[in-house]
């Protein structure tokens, strides 16, 4: 099917739903992750999941990837992981007496990042310029990684033992941070008898990638009112006084809100931003970015602030 340079939007909003619906029939009982799985990668940003083993998270990430015909590959980090085996290292070659590079698990166009805290600083720094620039550099050579590139990564957010926290400045790669939780006891005897998972790999895919760089293009050109960028402002500037936070969000973060409600508003059907886009994506985009006095009260702190801004 050919699309046009001016996209049918009902048609995509068509697709993207069953993108969706697709992705909640194999993750099932959390419409919640799935939802946010593709804020983030409609806002051509990144996700980061902080939960307990066994709650799906690697599910997701293959099914996402299934449903919008990507790219896939799962890096599971420990303490050991070299940053060569990211992005992938230049190997002498004696017959053509000439270095060859051999692309690391980052060349993908999703790639999950299990327990990324469990990597050394070093380790995780090396996925840094993959995030935030979408290539990477080696021996001097700069290295394009497939677009569109979207990077979900977990870290489980009890087991502090031979961890090492994420710096900000990769903290801030994300656009989005979830918890996907447990889920209901019916879906949870549904999993336990076996008679209602699908498997991921027979999900089809739903798009091609050149449709997924147009949907995104289209979100990003989605209205803002002049009184919705005063109000992202007005949040962004409370964060930097609000009690409890002694970091408050930077202007970064203020254009990645902005991201994710402008996702948040064409999944929801409309070509404009709302308030009530900025509010439904708020707690996801900013509780991971404050810093503040007691450790674990980032989402509560978030959310308190949000109640405090009036919207005009």
């Amino acid at each position: 099917m050919q699309h046009s340079s001016d996209p049918d939007t009902s048609q995509i909003r068509a697709e993207l739903q069953l993108a969706m619906d697709a992705c909640n029939q194999q993750v099932l009982g959390n419409p919640y992750a799935v939802k946010f799985a593709f804020i983030a990668f409609l806002a051509g940003g990144h996700l980061l999941i902080e939960d307990l083993p066994g709650l799906g998270k690697t599910t997701l990430a293959r099914t996402l990837a299934k449903v919008l015909g990507l790219s896939f590959k799962r890096v599971q980090f420990t303490t050991d992981l070299l940053p060569s085996d990211i992005i992938g290292v230049s190997i002498f070659n004696p017959e053509k007496r000439s270095f060859e590079f051999h692309r690391g698990a980052v060349f993908t166009s999703i790639l999950l990042a299990d327990e990324i805290n469990r990597a050394p600083p070093r380790t995780q720094s090396a996925l840094l310029e993959a995030m935030a620039e979408h290539q990477v550099s080696v021996d001097g050579d700069t290295f394009t990684l497939p677009e569109p590139f979207f990077v979900i990564a977990t870290q489980n957010p009890t087991d502090l033992a031979g961890t090492f926290p994420l710096p900000d400045s990769q903290l801030d790669r994300f656009t989005l941070r979830i918890s996907m939780g447990y889920v209901s006891a019916e879906q949870e005897r549904a999993l336990l008898k076996n008679s209602a998972r699908i498997d991921s790999n027979a999900a089809a895919a739903c798009f091609s990638a050149e449709r997924l760089l147009e949907m995104r293009g289209h979100i990003q050109n989605l209205h803002c009112s002049d009184a919705l960028i005063d109000y992202v402002q007005r949040l962004i500037a409370e964060s930097r006084q609000f009690p409890g936070i002694r970091v408050g969000l930077s202007p970064r973060a203020g254009i990645s809100l902005l991201a994710a409600g402008k996702a948040h508003a064409f999944i929801a059907g409309r070509g404009f931003v709302t308030a009530n886009d900025i509010q439904a994506v708020f707690v996801e985009a900013s509780a991971h970015r404050i810093h503040v006095d007691i450790e674990g009260k980032n989402r509560e702190l978030a959310a308190a602030l949000l109640k405090t801004v009036a919207v005009d």
